[in-house]
């Protein structure tokens, strides 16, 4: 992409945003905002979970939930006023004028749909192509999007694809109509930094190929530092801070900004739990998990063993793919393995998982209360003590009894998060299994899951599987590590020893992507 430091483009606007205002009800959520994005730009929009950066990109396609109105301004893309446009002009305007690659993988994909279907969606619905000319189409966009071998993977199920595969589906879908704005709403939050890299390197040729117009809504600095024309910071809804990227993220001259930027740092810092020597609570063996692909059998986990110690935080990382998740719901019992065995402690550990996406695990149409209570009745807990162990849980992960009428949609990230945990810890686990539990949130929101998690494992003698792409997270919280890549373990042992000097050269490669051309904004 074109260097950060170039001046504003004087261009006629892809996207012009002139005193945008956004309310739901009497509260307004937008206040004002200006911003304009010529052809071939990219403009990342930042802020922490609630500052309305979701709600931005919502008023730019259109998508505003129910309730949500703009209450002022105008919004124009490509020359049209997406303000004064009726429902079905801003359906006809969207896949071709308007491009979005989404947050969430698992909500965004179709499980039923062939992914090649998925990506020529659009084709099909303004009828550019018909349902031959589409099939045919969709091997070389998945091609452009960087899938390798697109022929197999055009006829196979989400299901089936790593996520950073699914990543790139998503990618082709949004450029299949060639838009000349395209919103990315963290395209990257669940994927490791390698494959982060590739993916968005491809996003950058596509970019450059097609002089594409990209709104970039995302938590991740150092991505908008390294791949963005401009930045602009939101805090509770205002425009505090706008400019070139590389002033804005290496000279913050907003106290918010600034807190953002440290807030990134805080979370790299290195934890000093103590090493956990407890007896063994889960005892994996020579764990198998095959699937078949295309009439092949494929191992997602081949030969697996380790050993999870009371009080113990021990981390599984590597690549998209490597298999972490795939463990993760062995040990839970989610999964059933091919072959091997995973051995629990004698009394009882009912392991309990955190999803890297509570959205996609929670029923949308039930209030945190009932989330929360789900494993209490499931177990017939009485109402009296459910209804105080309802109020220790939300004291525990410090969330607010007015909540608890609230649906899922209504929460910021971070409470999504600590509802997740709190319904994991409702029935009093031996061990959590918790997949990923902080790569979609903003770093304050991270800072303060993790900080939890800390406190947590202090209160409650805490014992944790933790998967995580996050090397940093890795550090802070951790024991002991172990290294997957396709579907093998290549290294395990003390956190300070693998991740300071491994031994394995996959190990060093991870290492040096995570730390990639430049370290945390505002470093030296």
């Amino acid at each position: 992409m074109t260097p950060p430091d170039k001046p504003t483009d004087e261009r006629s606007p892809v996207l012009d945003l002139s005193g945008v205002s956004v309310a739901y009800g009497t509260r307004t959520v937008l206040h004002g905002i200006d911003l304009r994005l010529a052809p071939g730009q990219v403009l990342a929009v930042l802020g922490a979970s609630g500052s309305g950066k979701s709600t931005l990109a919502q008023a730019v396609l259109g998508l505003l939930p129910p309730g949500g109105r703009v209450t002022a301004g105008r919004v124009t893309v490509a020359g049209h006023d997406i303000t004064a446009l009726a429902p079905h002009r801003l359906r006809a305007l969207r896949g071709t004028v308007t491009g979005l690659v989404p947050q969430d993988q698992a909500v965004s994909l179709d499980p039923l749909v062939r992914v090649g279907a998925q990506v020529t969606e659009t084709l099909r619905a303004h009828r550019l192509v018909d349902r031959r000319e589409a099939a045919r189409r969709a091997v070389p966009l998945l091609g452009e999007a960087g899938i390798e071998a697109p022929g197999p993977l055009a006829r196979a199920y989400p299901h089936a694809l790593s996520g950073g595969q699914r990543q790139r589906v998503l990618v082709a879908g949004a450029f299949a109509a060639r838009p000349p704005l395209v919103v990315a709403d963290e395209p990257t939050s669940a994927l490791d930094a390698t494959v982060r890299r590739r993916v968005m390197d491809r996003f950058a040729a596509l970019v450059a190929a097609h002089g594409t117009a990209v709104l970039l809504v995302t938590h991740d600095f150092r991505l908008a530092r390294e791949r963005a024309d401009q930045v602009a910071v939101l805090a509770d809804g205002r425009l505090v801070e706008s400019g070139p990227a590389a002033r804005v993220l290496d000279r913050p001259a907003h106290p918010y900004t600034r807190r953002l930027t440290g807030a990134g740092r805080r979370v790299a810092a290195r934890g000093t739990a103590p090493r956990a020597s407890g007896t063994p609570v889960v005892r994996a063996r020579d764990l198998v998990k095959e699937y078949r692909r295309d009439g092949r059998r494929v191992r997602a986990v081949d030969g697996v063993g380790f050993t999870v110690r009371e009080g113990e935080f021990f981390a599984l990382v590597g690549e998209s793919g490597s298999g972490k998740s795939t463990t993760a719901r062995l040990v839970t019992g989610l999964t059933a393995p091919t072959s091997g065995t995973v051995e629990h402690a004698p009394a009882p550990v009912r392991p309990q998982l955190v999803q890297q996406s509570p959205y996609a695990a929670f029923d949308p149409r039930w209030t945190v209360r009932r989330i929360v209570e789900e494993p209490l009745r499931a177990r017939h807990v009485p109402g009296a003590r459910r209804r105080a162990r309802l109020r220790e849980l939300l004291a525990l992960v410090g969330l607010d009894e007015e909540l608890l009428a609230r649906r899922p949609r209504e929460l910021s990230g971070g409470q999504r998060q600590r509802v997740a945990l709190a319904r994991a810890l409702a029935p009093e686990p031996r061990l959590l299994v918790c997949d990923e539990p902080v790569s979609a949130l903003d770093p304050v929101a991270r800072e303060r899951v993790v900080h939890l998690l800390e406190r947590l494992r202090t209160e409650l003698g805490l014992t944790c599987l933790f998967v995580s792409h996050e090397l940093d997270v890795v550090r802070r919280l951790c024991d002991r590590v172990a290294v997957m890549r396709d579907g093998r373990l290549l290294e395990s042992g003390p956190v300070g020893e693998v991740l300071s000097a491994p031994s394995h050269p996959y190990t060093r490669a991870l290492l040096a992507a995570e730390a990639g051309p430049s370290d945390m904004p505002g470093a030296e």
